[in-house]
């Protein structure tokens, strides 16, 4: 039986989640990832997971479908008893949608979508998750520098964002007496392919904001993963209800 420790990380087919997946992997925590339609990224992560020296299997799950919750979560124990597991230790609520214009252009799906996704899915999976959460255990939810800086077209996606921080805190003092830590990650522009990969890509975007960042770069997503584990880690075991910004001094 393995004894390692249990982390399920959503949307870890790409991007940030991917590199939370990797960086929990390297301190020898298992992963339950999931994604909601890119499969093919999703076993890479579970290769580069296993790569990394800890296993992992995905399963797909949208954030936005909330009626997923309660089948998705009863089948989790079953999936656990392979690594000799009852019980989660670390949530990462990482999965989320941005979309962004200026006010005149936002239209009511977008805004739903981006609401549905960042700010019910993530409150109802905690709540779906909770009684297979250990006691004690951390759950991150994953905000973004734009709740502290501004930037035009990203009110709503950064109200969402907002919003988890909120519950992030509340949640910490209501989960508590658990020993559940509850606390939120809020990265900086970091050279992802969120946004159809802008940050990544685009040299002037990356310049541009690299002469507004202390450290005068954009962030490496795993640089952001890292984080998130350490977060994680027990060296933290007595930080919770915070929000941790990871951005290099973006928009000081």
């Amino acid at each position: 039986m393995d004894s390692k420790k249990i982390a399920l990380v959503t949307g870890a087919n790409r991007g940030l989640g991917r590199s939370a997946a990797l960086a929990l992997a390297r301190r020898g925590i298992n992963v339950i990832l999931t994604y909601r339609g890119d499969g093919v990224g999703a076993q890479e992560t579970v290769e580069a997971v296993r790569a990394a020296g800890s296993d992992a299997l995905a399963l797909r799950l949208d954030i936005a479908d909330v009626a997923s919750f309660p089948p998705f979560v009863a089948g989790l124990g079953e999936r656990l008893q392979p690594w000799g597991a009852t019980r989660l230790d670390i949530l990462v609520n990482n999965a989320g949608v941005g979309i962004f214009s200026p006010l005149e252009q936002v239209g009511v799906a977008d805004f739903d979508a981006m609401m549905d996704t960042n700010v019910r899915g993530t409150f109802f999976l905690i709540q779906a998750l909770l009684p297979l959460m250990a006691d004690p255990a951390s759950v991150i939810n994953v905000s973004s520098s734009l709740t502290r800086h501004t930037s035009p077209a990203t009110a709503v996606y950064s109200a969402s964002k907002a919003a988890v921080e909120v519950l992030s805190r509340t949640l910490a003092l209501e989960l508590g007496p658990r020993g559940i830590r509850v606390n939120s990650i809020a990265p900086g522009p970091t050279a992802t392919d969120f946004n159809g990969g802008a940050m990544r890509d685009d040299s002037d975007m990356r310049a541009g904001l690299a002469a507004q960042t202390a450290l005068g770069r954009v962030g490496e997503p795993a640089e952001i993963g890292d984080a998130i584990a350490t977060l994680a880690s027990d060296g933290l075991r007595w930080v919770t209800a915070q929000r941790i910004e990871v951005s290099g001094g973006a928009l000081l």
